[in-house]
């Protein structure tokens, strides 16, 4: 087991260790302080940073018509920390506030709900526009038809033309951007201009990216965002992306959406039609994607039991039925649906084309459609409106899953210089960022050839993290004779959250057949366990009274920390490590639904959870 540090003092090193440097522009004095600009090391991130990169408002069509009535300025006030009075009238407030947001309402039909309740004369002038109105001024039976007819329609594309009017979706952008201009405060919180574009290709293959702006209003105002409408093609979204580039001098990125509602099509081989990848493809989907979105309410997809049958972790969260029309998945499609096997099956892919189309560092963030982002589990406010808090909300169905399966996720963790548009979506580009279930796992990682073992102990980690190697989402370049890659990793507890159970090295590679390969590493752990013949460490043990809804941090450790060589290195090979945080067993959001509601659930509706942090990995590309 490797050594872990005091809790408060690992707290400090990644919280507060400042990136210092010994050269200053010429024209420049030095100054005492080392947090004065001049004396701060160029692009070395000194912050950790929390936020949700998908967040949908009552302006997303299906948010909308299932009765959410926040607006983004609704949204943008909670992630604030600010008191909202939820659509179905609960008093909602993170106890902790976010550091940035993105207000990602779908861009078909953005502010359709609110444009057809002022009754905008392009919506009025259509039969089916005026019907749907109609209907949901009636509310009852009447509301709900209009809005599963809505839902439907978007769905499979089939939804009106008004829906697809540029004027009405341009005035409703513009109204959007303005909220985020409104509430952007640089150093203090950040308000990430975007949108989600909704490819439903196929009946429901879920191929949904968020599209993130790195500039403010003026830019993001040039075009009307990109809906499917247009196309359900990604690389004709890449394509506009490019063309908005070309146009207004600015930055922008996409974020594919979990793939485990994709049947197959998230990390295909193939282009969206089937057609053989190319170079060219894997390029652009590299260029424009950096990041995945590994986790979130609609479930996780990090790995799949079948697709890692030595994993004890992997059967966590999933969502491994249907699409999201609920049409059943066929055999094989699994393996093109998770972050592990893309990650693979990326190195394949280079050593064919010599790309790698899935290059992704990993973030979660929660996909809520209620306005709220809340991915605790002792505030989780469910994935849409019509199952705000309630007593029977874990039984209600809805695409083809029960309440219950509904996973109260995740939040992206971004190592940034300062809180600020730029910087922010500077690492989201680099991948300094990382993804967790809903915990504030605090996590450090950086890898290299020659980290020592007391490297992890200086107060000045970070700084010798960034002289030494590379960060999460970095690469290292073929290793001399004798060296192998050194991963020197940091990781303290949530402070309000579950101790930790084990810190674990997830290494991917491909081997000298051309076959893909992984395993994974336990490197460091709480207590005196050792690990048993089959190599797999004993349960921490799990202290959860689930009738009470509480746990104890008698078991588990508050920080953990290990300086790991990975003893099966060939430096011909291509591979990838990331590091995955285990907390211990703590109560689900269905434990305290139980409990404050005083119901009894089915023996299938799991009562506990082990939060998670997921890095982005490193990669050594000989």
């Amino acid at each position: 087991m490797t050594r872990k540090p005091t809790y408060w003092a690992v707290i400090g090193v990644l919280a507060l260790t400042l990136p210092l440097s010994e050269s200053f522009a010429a024209d420049a004095k030095p100054q005492f302080s080392p947090n004065v600009a001049a004396n701060i090391g160029k692009g070395a991130p000194k912050k950790l940073l929390w936020g949700d990169t998908h967040q949908h408002s009552g302006w997303s069509g299906d948010a909308g018509a299932f009765g959410a009535k926040l607006s983004p300025e609704d949204a943008v006030r909670f992630a604030r920390g600010e008191e909202i009075v939820s659509s179905t009238g609960q008093a909602a407030r993170l106890d902790r506030p976010l550091d940035f947001i993105v207000i990602a309402d779908h861009s078909d039909g953005m502010g359709l709900i609110q444009e057809m309740r002022a009754g905008n004369p392009i919506v009025m002038n259509d039969p089916i526009g005026k019907r749907w109105t109609e209907m949901m001024k009636a509310g009852g039976k009447e509301g709900l038809q209009a809005a599963t007819e809505m839902i439907d329609a978007q769905s499979n594309n089939k939804l009106p033309d008004f829906v697809k009017n540029k004027e009405m979706g341009m005035a409703v952008w513009q109204k959007n951007t303005a909220i985020q201009e409104k509430y952007n405060e640089p150093g203090r919180f950040t308000t990430l201009i975007g949108y989600e574009w909704t490819s439903n290709y196929g009946g429901g293959d879920n191929l949904h990216r968020n599209v993130i702006f790195r500039d403010g209003k003026d830019k993001a105002d040039a075009m009307v965002p990109y809906t499917t409408f247009d196309s359900e093609n990604v690389e004709d979204l890449w394509k506009w992306m490019h063309t908005w580039e070309e146009k207004t001098g600015g930055k922008v990125l996409a974020i594919p959406h979990n793939g485990n509602l994709s049947n197959g099509r998230m990390f295909a081989l193939t282009d969206l039609f089937g057609n053989p990848m190319t170079r060219a493809y894997a390029e652009a989907r590299t260029r424009w994607e950096p990041l995945y979105e590994v986790t979130q309410i609609k479930g996780d997809s990090e790995t799949h039991a079948t697709l890692s049958p030595n994993d004890e972790f992997a059967n966590f969260e999933r969502w491994d039925k249907v699409n999201l029309n609920g049409v059943p998945k066929k055999d094989g499609q699994l393996q093109y649906e998770y972050a592990r096997q893309a990650l693979k099956n990326g190195m394949l892919m280079e050593s064919r084309l010599g790309a790698n189309p899935f290059k992704y560092g990993m973030i979660g963030s929660t996909d809520s459609h209620t306005g709220l982002s809340t991915p605790a589990e002792n505030n989780y406010f469910s994935k849409h409106a019509g199952v705000e808090p309630k007593a029977d909300r874990w039984s209600l169905s809805k695409h083809s899953t029960t309440g219950w399966q509904y996973q109260a996720s995740g939040y992206a963790a971004v190592w940034a210089q300062d809180n600020t548009r730029g910087a922010i979506w500077d690492a989201l580009k680099t991948k300094e960022v990382y993804g967790t279930t809903g915990s504030r796992i605090a996590v450090r990682v950086f890898g290299g050839f020659d980290f020592s073992a007391s490297d992890v102990q200086r107060a000045d980690f970070a700084d010798v993290g960034y002289a030494k190697g590379v960060p999460m989402g970095g690469e290292l370049k073929a290793a001399a004779k004798g060296q192998a890659p050194v991963l020197m990793i940091q990781a303290a507890k949530d402070p309000v959250g579950g101790n930790l159970d084990r810190v674990q090295v997830i290494k991917g590679w491909l081997d000298a057949k051309g076959a893909v390969q992984e395993k994974i590493y336990d490197v460091a752990w709480s207590g005196q366990r050792k690990a048993g013949k089959d190599g797999k460490l004993p349960s921490v043990g799990n202290t959860v009274n689930v009738k009470e809804a509480t746990w104890s941090n008698s078991i588990g450790a508050p920080a953990l920390e290990a300086v790991w060589r990975d003893p099966s290195f060939d430096p011909a090979l291509k591979a990838f490590y990331y590091v995955r945080v285990i907390e211990i067993p703590t109560p689900r959001w269905t434990a305290y639904d139980a409990k404050r509601y005083g119901v009894t659930m089915g023996p299938e509706v799991p009562m506990i959870v082990t939060e998670r942090a997921y890095t982005s990995p490193i990669w050594y590309n000989p």
